[in-house]
């Protein structure tokens, strides 16, 4: 039998402890296994934004599961069958997208918790449970879960303090992009009352006892939203990086 894969990326952010990752489109999984390679704490595999599924994201986990990065994923919306199979190709930590309310949050915790506490379909061959190896897989696998919740409006920002106490959430994101445009400023993540509401609510969310994290790639804002209390913060993505790197000027 096996032990359950202990979660480095949550027990960091219950320590508080900054975590620098990177954004990744890519589904390549040699891009991926590179990547793994480059010293950053985690990676996100995005299905919101990026043409990826459960099986591409598979093979994703699988090229960086000999590395020492923690690989996040954020679901293509808040789903409870999407969410069961990721968790059920073992994703760990998922960031669930676009979270307007304290009751949306909820959903999130029961779509990852196995009954009766939630809604979770139990399976048994999986390589969560290490194909069946991992002995006590149903009733520990929550302890190793990272719920992440993503505040991306005006709206959801209101409710940032109803949103941090629901039991089971272990951080909540920032997402610029859609906050600009909910204020009015669609491609303008960076003008000044963006980033102005943005380090606000990375202070009420850490003032609420919860680890914030943002997605910018302004590095001095990232050091800024750092500064005001961020864990968990990118400043690139592959694709921008990718981009950037290869243009010829």
């Amino acid at each position: 039998m096996a032990d359950l894969k202990p979660n480095s990326f949550k027990a960091a952010l219950r320590r508080m402890e900054v975590q620098h990752g990177i954004w990744c489109a890519l589904r390549d999984p040699l891009a991926a296994e590179m990547l793994a390679t480059c010293g950053y704490d985690w990676m996100l595999f995005d299905c919101e934004h990026a043409p990826n599924d459960v099986a591409s994201v598979l093979s994703l986990l699988q090229a960086v599961a000999p590395h020492p990065v923690s690989p996040l994923v954020r679901p293509s919306h808040l789903n409870a069958a999407e969410i069961k199979r990721l968790l059920d190709i073992g994703a760990q930590t998922l960031l669930i997208p676009y979270v307007q309310t304290a009751e949306e949050a909820a959903e999130a915790v029961a779509a990852v918790t196995y009954p009766p506490a939630g809604i979770r379909g139990v399976a048994g061959l999986t390589r969560a449970t290490g194909y069946g190896q991992v002995a006590g897989y149903h009733a520990t696998a929550r302890d190793e879960i990272c719920l992440l919740v993503q505040v991306e409006t005006e709206a959801a920002l209101a409710r940032i303090d109803a949103i941090a106490a629901v039991p089971g959430i272990d951080g909540i994101f920032v997402g610029p992009a859609d906050l600009a445009a909910s204020m009015g400023l669609p491609g303008q993540p960076g003008a000044p009352e963006v980033k102005s509401a943005v380090l606000s609510a990375i202070k009420r969310i850490r003032g609420a006892g919860q680890p914030p994290g943002v997605l910018t790639l302004d590095p001095v804002f990232a050091r800024e939203c750092i500064d005001a209390g961020a864990v968990f913060v990118s400043c690139d993505l592959d694709m921008a990086a990718m981009r950037k790197g290869l243009t010829r000027t």
